[in-house]
């Protein structure tokens, strides 16, 4: 089978996956919706804007890298260096996630009184702070199933995942006051370090089983060397990226309040675009991503071997079948945003949301593609870069905007930015490919 077929036919299996993930998750977020209210999923939003930094720091670039040596090493034909590349990253991954979890765990209080200003956060932040090894962790195993094109795999493990953090959840609601909002994203919080426990075992039981044998006391000299060269950058932008973007999620409700809004009513219109609408506006973007995901692993095997007339081939598929699948969804809901709002939410204005952000979708759709192919060619730095600036102005405008604009200058703000990161990918990805004619 060749590899643009193989590639298509792992992408159809991840997409089958990616949907029957993205129905399950979006159903639950709309009994969560219903269960604890906007404003719940507003404060939610917030506690996990803290847990993204601080899931950084565990991954600190750990999960791309993977992917990236373990592929290197089955394109130039030594899976002996595979297995030594995916026992260096395990080590690098345990001392970041340990340290994670200590800063997260330990820095709480101050992270939910100084940070958030919200003292219903601080149960949350120490339970999810458990998360922070089985993230890290995981990761690595992510990377080598990508790279190995163990598709089904990886996708069983994610629904699982998904499940299990979904029961987990109904289960423990279900003990907890709807009002009382504390308790409550406790309780979300605890059904996520059960799910992620459970997929950081499942992952090592099925590396364990499917690595090449033999290979257990494999070395290959170097690989350390070439894992921190790849993985050290990638998380010092990393952290620099999702340092502002939790900044400037941090800053939202606090910038709404000045433009005049009333702390819950700041936090429900917060809840309703991020909580709400984005499920709805990127969930039928999990084929895109499969197809991002998996053309890293194919497009870096391509280019250590020398072949770019595959690279090319490979590039220009992905982003034709992009464009025409984005401007089809675009369209799609842009037309049906009332019933779509209606329908999942109960609410009419959830709808002329998804009406203005259907606009966006074409460029969003897009940069998810032309994000993964740039990595798959070596340029994770540039891609980062470019993120670190995005998320910079992000944080430049909502200081400057949301209080004299509310929610429509938030609206702006997510529309120059996602506009302006694709103009910069798109430019390098282009450049990348035109010099390796």
């Amino acid at each position: 089978m060749s590899g643009l077929k193989k590639l298509l036919q792992n992408t159809l299996v991840m997409t089958v996956s990616g949907i029957i993930m993205r129905c399950v998750g979006l159903s639950y977020q709309v009994w969560l919706a219903g269960r604890v209210g906007s404003d719940g999923i507003g404060l939610f939003q917030l506690i996990a804007s803290v847990n993204a930094l601080c899931a950084t720091f565990a991954i600190s670039g750990i999960r791309f890298t993977s992917t990236r040596l373990v592929s290197e090493e089955l394109g130039l034909g030594r899976p002996r260096g595979a297995v030594g590349a995916v026992g260096c990253c395990l080590a690098y991954a345990s001392v970041f996630g340990t340290a994670a979890f200590a800063l997260m765990f330990l820095g709480a209080e101050k992270i939910g009184f100084l940070w958030i200003g919200d003292a219903r956060t601080v149960l949350s932040l120490r339970t999810l702070s458990l998360c922070m090894p089985f993230i890290s962790l995981s990761s690595v195993f992510s990377g080598w199933f990508i790279a190995n094109r163990k598709v089904i795999q990886a996708s069983v493990i994610q629904i699982l995942e998904q499940l299990i953090n979904i029961g987990c959840a109904v289960l423990f609601l279900s003990r907890v006051e709807g009002g009382n909002l504390e308790q409550c994203c406790a309780a979300i919080s605890k059904s996520n370090v059960i799910a992620d426990a459970c997929s950081f075992t499942l992952s090592l039981l099925v590396y364990l089983a499917l690595k090449p044998k033999g290979t257990a006391q494999s070395y290959v000299a170097g690989l350390g060397r070439r894992m921190m060269k790849i993985a050290l950058p990638l998380a010092l932008s990393a952290y620099a990226r999702v340092s502002l973007t939790s900044l400037e999620n941090l800053l939202i409700p606090r910038k709404l309040r000045l433009s005049g809004m009333s702390a819950q009513a700041a936090l429900s219109g917060y809840g309703v675009i991020c909580g709400m609408v984005f499920p709805v506006i990127t969930f039928p973007s999990c084929i895109l991503a499969a197809a991002a995901e998996l053309s890293i692993s194919e497009l870096t095997a391509a280019q250590v071997s020398g072949n770019m007339a595959r690279v090319r081939t490979t590039v220009k598929s992905l982003l034709k079948a992009a464009l025409l699948f984005s401007l089809a969804v675009a369209l799609f809901l842009f037309f049906m945003s009332d019933e779509l709002g209606v329908a999942v939410y109960k609410s009419l204005e959830a709808g002329r949301y998804i009406r203005i952000f259907a606009l966006l979708i074409p460029i969003m759709y897009m940069d998810i593609v032309t994000d993964g192919c740039l990595k798959g060619l070596g340029q994770m730095l540039h891609s980062m870069l470019f993120n670190v600036c995005e998320a910079a102005l992000g944080v430049l405008f909502v200081v400057i905007l949301i209080p004299h604009y509310a929610l429509g200058g938030y609206i702006f703000i997510l529309f120059f930015c996602e506009c302006f990161n694709f103009c910069l990918s798109m430019s390098r990805l282009i450049l990348v490919c035109r010099k390796n004619q």
